[in-house]
């Protein structure tokens, strides 16, 4: 996948609200298996933070890393992301997933607005995550 522009970055965000009762959920970012892209990796290093302060590897696959249960940028009092304007790409999609079970793009049902995400709107990012599941895990889906 190639390097993305700031500008481009912003079309691979999922539109949905993340507040609950006013403030930011941030339940995705607790106990967290978000995998990473080289160009997720490349863009929060040039933010200034170290690859192992926030990427650990599990099978070769590179994640966010998870410190006292949540993401390590995870603001655990506000529920907000500190690097929320260069999250990586599978955060920026999320609640949309893809099932290495099942092989498909499914809308995590532990998110408190899954059931804001209608069909219309998964078919429009399915191509999306799907190239973020082909660079990061190298399969054909």
């Amino acid at each position: 996948m190639k390097k993305y522009k700031r500008r481009e970055l912003d079309l691979w965000v999922l539109p949905v609200d993340c507040r609950v009762n006013g403030r930011y959920c941030g339940k995705c970012c607790y106990n967290t298996e978000m995998p990473l892209t080289r160009s997720d990796i490349d863009r929060i290093k040039r933010l200034g933070f170290k690859e192992n302060y926030f990427t650990v590897y599990r099978n070769g696959i590179p994640h966010l890393k998870n410190v006292n249960g949540h993401c390590v940028f995870l603001d655990p009092e506000t529920g907000m992301c500190r690097i929320y304007k260069y999250r990586p790409l599978g955060c920026r999609l999320y609640p949309l997933v893809y099932s290495l079970d099942s092989r498909r793009v499914i809308v995590d049902s532990e998110c408190p607005k899954s059931r804001s995400i209608d069909e219309k709107l998964i078919r429009r990012y399915i191509p999306l995550l799907r190239r973020l599941v082909m660079e990061v895990y190298k399969l054909k889906i």
